[in-house]
């Protein structure tokens, strides 16, 4: 009776690269292994984002693992993003188990990368948790919106989860060669307090524009007379 009753949720992917990246993913789950599915994808990338909080940790001492990042993010990148492409082309989709799954592990690496990076030396623990809350809030707001509203957002303003690890990769270069420290208004701060302070601001700006959306379209839908 449950499954008979369930919805799956309308996805809304409106990122900039959302287009490309479709089509990427489509050519890619067409050639993979019979023996692959999405459950080995989606572990790989919970593992890779798990590598790459190592990562961000171990370059507290050693330069070089901020490239051993940008590996574990293209793998997050692959198995986070193929698991569930794969699913639809092959019909053998399971909507609440991987819905549930996909985001309790995005939800738990995410928290592995923050606190690498806030162990990292490159970035102040406070504005890694704040960008831990911030996407943890963020995420909140995205479920309630799925369950209430039966639609599922992947990006917001033209940004998704690949265009974020992509900023993180030129984020990583731009440490490894021009060191630490970036100007802002002739004044030094570490590059990514100066990209984290952004990311918080803008997933602060994202939360309340699509919390006082949501509510107003709740209202207006369940307006008493």
């Amino acid at each position: 009776m449950a499954e008979k009753s369930f919805r799956d949720a309308e996805r809304k992917q409106l990122s900039m690269l959302a287009r490309i990246e479709k089509q990427t993913l489509v050519w890619l789950a067409g050639r993979m292994p019979a023996w692959v599915n999405s459950d080995h994808l989606t572990l790989l990338g919970f593992v890779a984002m798990f590598a790459a909080g190592l990562g961000y940790w171990a370059a507290s001492f050693d330069k070089r693992a901020l490239l051993a990042v940008i590996v574990a993010l293209v793998v997050n990148w692959f198995g986070d993003s193929l698991d569930g492409t794969l699913a639809r082309v092959r019909n053998r989709q399971r909507p609440r188990y991987g819905f549930y799954v996909d985001h309790i592990t995005d939800a738990i690496g995410t928290f592995f990368l923050m606190g690498g990076l806030a162990l990292s030396g490159h970035m102040n623990p406070f504005i890694g948790l704040g960008l831990l809350i911030a996407y943890l809030l963020l995420s909140i707001e995205v479920y309630l919106t799925t369950y209430t509203i039966g639609s599922f957002h992947l990006s917001f303003w033209s940004f998704g989860p690949t265009e974020l690890r992509i900023l993180l990769c030129i984020g990583n270069v731009a440490l490894y060669f021009h060191g630490p420290m970036g100007k802002v208004f002739g004044q030094e701060y570490r590059i990514f307090d100066i990209g984290g302070a952004i990311g918080i601001a803008g997933m602060a700006a994202m939360l309340v524009w699509s919390a006082v959306r949501h509510t107003r379209e709740l209202y207006e839908a369940e307006r008493l007379s």
